[in-house]
């Protein structure tokens, strides 16, 4: 009987005649990449689970998105009372695997922070070109972006959450007329399109995503103390209601571990699997210079030690720039209704080395649920040629967790402490508000000093400066005494005068 891995590799299940011939990924190869293909109902969830499940055990973290929210089942060992046990115990025996049910250590990871610990990254992390892609901008608001990000840089403003950006761009317009001399045009109205697309992300739930604590990709590949792999799970079942956002983080994923993990070179096994469940979003409407840089890291990242599984429901799905480099793959069962789908299904049976017992474009129509086309890298390197096999019973459970097991799991993670609680410094935003606050301070003091320089000042009639009569009205040099005198004789012309200069003539009168 065979076990989970083999002498060199992850048992995969059984093919050849009667299914008792193993089929192996080989660990060495495991950061070769890899694609799992088929139509709805296959069998690509349970393919992506066993083998995550077998590099679990052979001590390489895994990195997942749960898009259905079955896959936190991982977790928990299958059951004998499950209603899948008897088939599972069948298919066994007949591709000599020794059937033993186990769960395996998960970390539970939620962009929304809502079934798993939360995902952040900053904005300054994710970058324009990104965050071009996640907004949908177009060129000439890509550039502004670019401008955006050139400024925070120079003066030294950190970007890490939606208001850092909103009031650099705020910033930037109010500076549209100047930045235009410098950089290019710079239109007010460009700057109110990105502000939208910001609001769009925002009703999106994109605003949890960008802050601090960031995630720090090493706690992806922690290992357990048990010396298994963790496996990361990514509750995508929400997040998938924004499929741009899903697909630029996992972009966003990936960029990040090529930038910071060291060239690897030769290893016995990878140092994390990424797979990548419903792939056709990453490249559906995706700009080339985009498209370029999935090909460019899924080209370079592997001598980082990072393997790539994508899982589509048609290989059509990735470009053939991206699927050539997809050395392991297994293609669940492809139906073909339209002519489309027939050229789709002969498209991908010429991507495999044909085997002379059986036609690859006859086989990938009739598998069945849980049988699939397979190939692996051989021990030279090298497509194996291709072949029916039967996939092996999982060893953790079909199915999802309940709230309450889930919740436990969360609350004994070790990164439960250090990611729950947001951290909240000052950045763009906070700065930018305070030199704000001091030009508006200044320039509320601007118009007192104005008035007190402008000020008319009064001075007492001087014995050497007769005094200029305009009219019959006191000119500006009267004396203090001459304008009193005057007031006072005016007043005296009424009997209510009379009264007042009777009542304060008596109060001297008694001073005295």
């Amino acid at each position: 009987m065979t076990g989970v891995l083999t002498e060199t590799g992850i048992f995969v299940g059984g093919g050849g005649e009667g299914y008792t011939t193993p089929q192996e990924l080989l660990l060495k190869y495991g950061n070769r990449h890899g694609l799992i293909a088929g139509a709805t109902g296959t069998g690509k969830t349970v393919t992506l689970q066993v083998l995550a499940e077998a590099f679990s055990t052979a001590g390489v973290s895994v990195f997942m998105a749960d898009v259905k929210g079955d896959l936190s089942g991982i977790a928990a060992p299958g059951s004998e009372s499950a209603k899948t046990h008897e088939a599972f115990v069948k298919r066994a025996g007949t591709i000599g695997y020794d059937l033993a049910y186990t769960g395996f250590p998960v970390t539970f990871w939620d962009v929304f922070g809502e079934q798993g610990h939360p995902v952040r990254t900053t904005i300054s992390e994710m970058g324009p070109l990104l965050l071009a892609r996640l907004m949908g901008l177009t060129d000439a608001q890509e550039g502004v972006l670019n401008i955006v990000f050139h400024l925070a840089d120079s003066d030294g403003l950190a970007l890490l959450d939606m208001a850092d950006l909103r009031a650099m761009l705020t910033h930037v317009g109010e500076r549209a007329q100047d930045l235009s001399l410098r950089y290019g045009n710079v239109a007010p109205q460009t700057v109110g399109a990105i502000q939208r697309q910001l609001l769009v992300l925002e009703n999106q739930g994109a605003t949890q995503f960008f802050g601090e604590p960031a995630l720090a990709l090493a706690d992806l590949m922690s290992p357990t103390p048990d010396g298994r792999g963790r496996i990361n799970v990514l509750a995508a079942d929400k997040l998938m209601n924004a499929p741009r956002l899903y697909a630029t983080f996992l972009l966003w994923l990936m960029s990040e571990l090529f930038e910071e993990l060291p060239e690897q070179g030769d290893s016995d096994k990878p140092k994390l699997v990424f797979f990548f469940d419903e792939a056709h979003l990453l490249f559906d409407g995706a700009p080339k210079a985009l498209v370029d840089k999935v090909e460019q890291v899924a080209r370079l990242i592997r001598s980082k030690g990072v393997g790539i599984y994508f899982i589509t429901q048609n290989p059509a799905d990735v470009p053939d720039g991206v699927l050539g480099q997809l050395g392991n793959r297994v293609q669940h069962a492809l139906r073909a209704f339209t002519a489309k789908d027939q050229k789709d299904l002969r498209r991908a049976a010429e991507n495999y080395r044909a085997n002379p017992r059986f036609d690859t474009e006859t086989a990938i129509k009739e598998v069945g649920t849980g049988e699939a086309v397979t190939s692996f890298l051989d021990v030279k390197g090298v497509p194996g040629m291709v072949e029916r096999t039967l996939v092996r019973p999982p060893q953790s459970r079909l199915g999802p967790l309940t709230p309450e097991e889930r919740r436990a799991i969360i609350a004994a993670s070790p990164f439960a402490a250090k990611y729950d609680t947001p951290i909240d410094r000052e950045s763009a935003s906070e700065i930018l508000a305070a030199r704000a606050a001091s030009a508006a301070q200044e320039a509320s003091a601007q118009p007192r000093l104005r008035e007190f320089n402008n000020a008319t000042r009064i001075e007492p009639a001087r014995a050497d400066k007769p005094v200029r009569k305009t009219g019959g009205g006191s000119s500006r040099s009267d004396s203090i005494a001459e304008v009193f005198g005057k007031s006072l004789a005016r007043q005296l012309g009424s009997k209510a005068g009379q009264q007042i200069v009777r009542g304060v003539l008596g109060s001297l009168f008694r001073a005295r």
